[in-house]
């Protein structure tokens, strides 16, 4: 499409090369797998009658790829920024609706019941734009996830092209200017917050990060004991404890009429 903008545009930040690294490691590394389990168990545990989903922002397809094995019933669509992020979406889901769109103009009105945003926001200036544009797009509702804690800030977020790591109260501020009633919100990488501290500590020059893969290439075994400990912290959240503090946020909210 005409108005998407190109890899260099300053309001959305993320380098086209990083598809390459995140297709090889999503599946191999325990992050991305106990994220979509965290995702697939609040679309069915928020959303019960939904439809359809659109995922915006939606990368290589890894999480896509999980919803559609665990809710075959949903009807799927995902949109991404950048042409290299849906060529390997495409591997991964040759028979789901893919688009080339920008997220701040998506032409969509009430087209799909829930839309979700993995890690997408803070890497766009004007999310505030893009949590209207979801609002709009969405019948139901919204799941999103988001990096947390200013204080982990380092040039890891830098090399990520993050314009920000967000705080619970700016989040759920932002979602609920944009026409949302938040529902339910909860902290997750809770445990590995002390390391996730240490580790950035460690980090807060571009020249301290070293080899920016190793984050994604742990060894299997260390990997197996960092999902156990991530799928512990979920059963808390399943029951309705929301985490205070962790790398990351989950957010779900349900529109407002206007």
């Amino acid at each position: 499409m005409s108005n998407v903008p190109v890899a260099s545009d300053p309001e959305v930040s993320f380098r086209p090369e990083f598809f390459d690294d995140c297709y090889e490691s999503e599946l191999a590394n325990f992050w991305f797998r106990c994220r979509n389990r965290l995702i697939i168990w609040a679309l069915n545990r928020y959303f019960t009658d939904a439809r359809s989903f659109l995922e915006v922002g939606c990368g290589t397809g890894f999480v896509l790829s999980g919803i559609k094995e665990a809710c075959p019933k949903l009807e799927l669509a995902g949109s991404e920024l950048f042409a290299e992020g849906l060529t390997f979406a495409k591997k991964r889901l040759p028979d789901v609706k893919l688009l080339e769109l920008d997220a701040r103009k998506l032409p969509f009105s009430e087209a799909y019941d829930v839309v979700g945003a993995f890690d997408v926001l803070e890497h766009i200036e004007e999310d505030q734009t893009v949590l209207h544009e979801l609002w709009r797009a969405c019948k139901q509702g919204i799941v999103l996830t988001v990096p947390q804690h200013k204080f982990l800030w380092s040039a890891v977020d830098e090399y990520a092209c993050h314009k920000r790591r967000y705080s619970a109260a700016e989040l759920q501020r932002k979602v609920e200017e944009a026409g949302f009633s938040v529902v339910r919100m909860t902290s997750f990488v809770s445990v590995l917050l002390p390391l996730m501290m240490l580790s950035r500590s460690k980090k807060r020059t571009l020249d301290q990060i070293g080899d920016p893969k190793a984050e994604l290439q742990i060894p299997k075994t260390l990997d197996r004991m960092l999902e156990i400990a991530l799928d512990f912290e979920r059963w808390f959240i399943r029951y309705g404890i929301n985490l205070p503090a962790g790398g990351s946020l989950l957010l779900i909210a349900i529109k407002n009429k206007k």
